[in-house]
């Protein structure tokens, strides 16, 4: 068999599904086409990606249309083209992906019709998957059985020979596949090209003709005759007799359990909140100081072979507070996206994502989302990028989006350097209070803006019933989940880089560039008040006025944070030419800094000082999130989205602002 990939690539929405037009409007191919289908969980895209040579999971991106995988494959000097659908319980759709996948498999909505499915069946949970093979095998496509997960049933008593299903299935071609490894895969890309001469139907299954019958009544009408179907099938595998209690439902006792398994679930969260945090701190730390220095050192020594005035120049300056300073900013994202990647494949991969998506599911339905969304939320409380990348464990599109909206609003460790300072610099006596009810602030306001959007934006997201399948318990693959994690990292670099270099570059220029004549050369700005950032700082911070914090030091902190939200306390120093040197942020809100803080702000909001500050705290908590934020915003969704989320934020959080400062002011 020859077997080779070619052309593999992502497509969105329903176009991934339509044959693809090169520039004169000809199909670059007109080979079968093998659509893959099947439940959630049952190891499909795994598969799926075993058999393209691609090791990397597939992932449905957010946004309004579905993301689907695609490749080419030569099988026998045949170029086949495969496509992956998203996981389905059903072919009476309930959300946007189930509908992508029911016509991708049904060759409805203008979709062609394949010339092979490949019906994925979870081995470990056969009966559920034998009902959903009924309705594939009922279209009358050419149909091939990809049997997962056997190695896993075998553990529990319960494999099930390929031959004997075949066999029980009137002929219908079946082969062991394991997602993981990839074996079987040959096997089955030779099932695929037999299956398209046609195979059987099972004689007590019912061709349907959705050409007469509309496919919701075609699903509901034919029920119980597919349930009749499967039972049979389970009689006919003597499946009852290997029935019994497994590992997974010991440990599903502990896990799924109304009270024990919050408790886990929220040990799990912190775990995973401190491993963002504390443990890829260090390796920030290490990459913002000694890695920025010895690339600054190397810059430097490439500059002085053209001279000392080469060390002056504005290019010198461009390259190591410009381009220098935007591959630092994205390299320091990449130790927690690197921890969040390895952690939630391990969720994933081990089965304990699904438990942790049961057990909060009662509590997300308040914004009609499922248990699944409350993961990326927590992470969000860590670092917002890793959070979006958290969003992909959500099946439905629509969520997605919600989610992903809902994430720049969780209050994330950068923030903390900002609250910290400006809670001992107005309130030291309740500095700790004042942190604290800023993340109380931050789970109302999530709260809050998603049942908002969920009536204005989200109007077609329904709370609908739960179903999911719990997989097995299994361990996962250290290959597979390396090779993950360095793709995902990648497409991370690949996907934001541009964007973050070329904001870092814009506000290099602004502050390099002086506004008078006076104020200094290009790129040597004696006083960044008197450069063109500091003139649009002064500009801006008039719009502060009802919030209490018309003062250009705040307004260019601001502008600074939406480069990181981590520098702008540093930006608040530089503004006041104050060295806060190796101080804390409690010994910077009690130090000068505070202390220039709260001249300013009592200055600007007319004495009402801490009533600002509070204003102040609750903008930076809702506004614009990081520039890395934003960037894996668009690379995930859409620009229209990334526009949506940013003006969300700043309206959020400018009117919240107001409402702080106008109704303190009388208290404070």
């Amino acid at each position: 068999m020859d077997q080779h990939t070619s052309g593999h690539s992502h497509r969105r929405g329903l176009a991934a599904v339509l044959p693809e037009h090169d520039r004169h409007g000809q199909h670059p191919g007109h080979g079968p086409r093998a659509v893959f289908i099947g439940n959630p969980n049952v190891g499909k895209s795994s598969m799926f990606n075993a058999i393209l040579g691609a090791r990397a999971r597939v992932m449905n991106a957010p946004g309004t249309t579905v993301l689907l995988e695609s490749g080419s494959l030569a099988i026998d000097g045949t170029e086949w083209q495969l496509i992956d659908t998203p996981g389905t319980y059903s072919l009476l759709p309930l959300s946007p992906d189930e509908e992508v996948a029911a016509h991708a498999v049904m060759g409805t909505g203008g979709q062609p019709a394949p010339d092979v499915v490949v019906t994925v069946l979870d081995a470990t949970n056969i009966s559920r998957s034998l009902y959903f093979l009924a309705m594939v095998l009922e279209l009358g496509h050419p149909t091939v059985v990809a049997l997962t997960m056997d190695d896993l049933a075998r553990r529990q008593d319960a494999g099930i020979d390929a031959v004997e299903l075949s066999d029980a299935l009137d002929g219908v071609p079946v082969v062991e596949v394991n997602g993981r490894t990839g074996q079987g895969s040959a096997a089955l890309l030779d099932a695929i090209a037999l299956a398209r001469g046609g195979t059987p139907l099972p004689h007590e299954l019912k061709r349907a003709d959705l050409q007469v019958v509309d496919a919701a009544a075609w699903v509901e009408e034919g029920a119980d005759r597919r349930f009749d179907w499967a039972a049979r099938i389970l009689s006919t595998l003597n499946m009852q007799a290997r029935q019994r209690v497994t590992a997974s439902d010991r440990i599903d006792r502990v896990l799924l359990h109304p009270v024990l398994g919050i408790v886990v679930f929220l040990a799990v969260m912190y775990a995973m909140f401190q491993a963002t945090t504390s443990l890829a701190g260090p390796a920030q730390d290490w990459i913002d100081g000694t890695v920025r220095d010895w690339c600054t050192v190397g810059i430097d020594t490439v500059f002085s072979w053209f001279g000392a005035g080469a060390l002056d120049g504005w290019f010198h300056s461009l390259a190591v507070s410009g381009v220098l300073d935007g591959v630092i900013t994205i390299a320091t994202f990449i130790p927690p996206m690197g921890i969040m990647f390895i952690l939630l494949s391990l969720l994933e991969d081990s089965g304990y994502l699904a438990r942790a998506a049961f057990v909060m599911d009662r509590a997300m339905r308040l914004m009609g989302l499922d248990g699944r969304a409350f993961l990326p939320i927590i992470i969000g409380f860590g670092c917002n990028l890793p959070a979006l990348a958290a969003t992909r464990t959500l099946p439905d599109s629509r969520q997605r989006v919600l989610v992903g909206m809902l994430v720049p609003f969780s209050s994330c460790t950068a923030r903390l350097s900002v609250y910290i300072v400006l809670a001992y610099a107005f309130f030291r006596e309740q500095a700790g209070l004042v942190v604290f009810l800023m993340y109380v602030c931050s789970v109302v306001l999530i709260l809050l803006v998603g049942i908002l959007l969920r009536a204005v934006k989200f109007t077609d997201l329904r709370s609908e019933p739960f179903a999911m399948s719990l997989p097995p318990y299994q361990v996962p693959r250290l290959v597979t989940l390396c090779t993950s994690v360095l793709k995902r990292l990648w497409d991370f670099v690949k996907g934001a880089s541009g964007i973050i270099i070329s904001m870092v570059i814009v506000m290099w220029l602004l502050q390099a560039i002086p506004a008078t004549a006076a104020a200094g050369s290009f790129a040597h700005v004696d006083d960044v008040q008197d450069s063109v950032y500091g003139r649009v700082a002064d500009g801006v911070a008039p719009v502060f006025t009802p919030a209490g914090f018309d003062d250009w030091h705040a307004s260019a902190a601001l502008m600074t944070g939406f480069v990181a939200k981590e520098v702008v306390v540093a930006s608040m120093a530089q503004s006041y030419s104050i060295d806060t040197g190796d101080e804390d942020e409690q010994q910077q809100g009690e130090g000068s800094l505070g202390a220039a803080m709260r001249a300013s702000f009592d200055e600007s909001s007319g004495g009402h000082g801490k009533a600002a500050a509070i204003a102040f705290l609750v903008f930076t908590l809702a506004y614009t999130p990081c520039l890395a934020t934003v960037a894996e915003l668009r690379r995930q969704f859409s620009m229209r989205i990334v526009l949506q989320s940013v003006g969300l934020g700043l309206l959020v959080g400018y009117l919240l602002a107001v409402i702080a400062f106008q109704a303190l002011r009388w208290v404070l």
